[in-house]
């Protein structure tokens, strides 16, 4: 199967890259820069007729949008600033990139998606679980709006998205250079407000085995795609420091810490709902490499450094 990765130089599209040769398929990359792990097509997303003329010389079976900008470090008081690109790719980009697969005929759309923008609430989410459309924080608004649109998009090609969850491994914020690894380390990172915050990771072997997974699957909608382990920000943040020789986490209060991390950053730390991967495991006869965080970075799975994931 001729597959087109588009955001092929991300942290989840240069896991997939070589993995897609290696099990058979040809993998034909697209990035703004024409270069990127095997062969890659240059267009830039939000370039109508330039993706038009590159899914037209790849005239893929199947179309994979990783699309994102996300900086290397954000900060939660701006997210909306920060996410504002990765925003304009997940609406803009991904309906010139479906626009394009649909006329030069490919079968398959799979998206990236996010695991963890389910609305807060007891126990894991399940893919049925409403998104956070209900006292959305401001800053993740308009994330969780262009989020919204591409899983719309995604829905109208009959494809698949696949929520992963916190995304770890080479090139991610959890790498050794990575910008998270490097506040842990300097003990800049606290519990704000008890970090009640359940978290879904999912590595980007794990993310890219899935992503592999679900290419001939009949299987729309949505999945989720994360690890078999969740964990409290707190007990995350205390094991991780741990992990790293790094100073054990400060407790803050959220009133006080929202002054510095805004609401966003305190919802993010208490709020986020963990999530179920049940319904991949069947749909996809998936299982991830990486059953918790703790064995994924065991295992060298933070190797890397740390890379724009457009």
């Amino acid at each position: 199967m001729r597959v087109l990765v588009a955001g092929s130089t991300g942290v989840i599209g240069r896991r997939l890259m070589p993995l897609l040769e290696a099990v058979g398929h040809e993998p034909i990359g697209l990035s703004r820069s024409g270069r990127g792990p095997g062969r890659t097509l240059a267009a830039d997303a939000l370039d109508r007729d330039a993706v038009s003329r590159a899914v037209r010389e790849a005239a893929p079976d199947a179309v994979v949008d990783l699309l994102t900008a996300i900086p290397a470090a954000t900060d939660p008081k701006h997210l909306a600033r920060d996410f504002a690109l990765t925003n304009r790719l997940r609406t803009e980009g991904t309906r010139n990139l479906y626009d394009a697969a649909r006329d030069a005929g490919a079968e398959r759309v799979l998206a990236q998606g996010l695991a963890y923008a389910y609305q807060p609430a007891d126990g894991l989410a399940d893919e049925d679980a409403p998104l956070w459309t209900e006292h959305t924080p401001k800053q993740f608004a308009p994330v969780l709006s262009a989020l919204t649109d591409l899983e719309t998009m995604t829905a109208g090609a009959d494809g698949l998205v696949l929520r992963f969850g916190h995304l770890y491994g080479p090139g991610s914020a959890f790498a050794p250079d990575g910008s998270f690894t490097a506040q842990v380390r300097a003990g800049k990172v606290p519990a704000v407000g008890g970090g009640h915050a359940v978290l879904s990771f999912t590595h980007a072997d794990d993310a890219a085995t899935a992503i592999v997974a679900a290419l001939d699957k009949d299987v729309t909608g949505a999945l989720n795609i994360v690890d078999d382990t969740p964990v409290t920000m707190a007990d995350f943040l205390t094991g991780y420091a741990r992990m790293l020789g790094a100073p054990a986490p400060k407790r803050a209060p959220a009133a006080l810490a929202r002054l510095a991390v805004g609401g966003w950053g305190v919802a993010f730390m208490n709020r986020l709902r963990g999530a179920d991967n049940t319904r991949a495991r069947l749909r996809l006869d998936w299982r991830p490499r990486h059953p918790s965080w703790t064995h994924g970075i065991e295992a060298g799975g933070t190797g890397g450094t740390a890379r724009d994931a457009a």
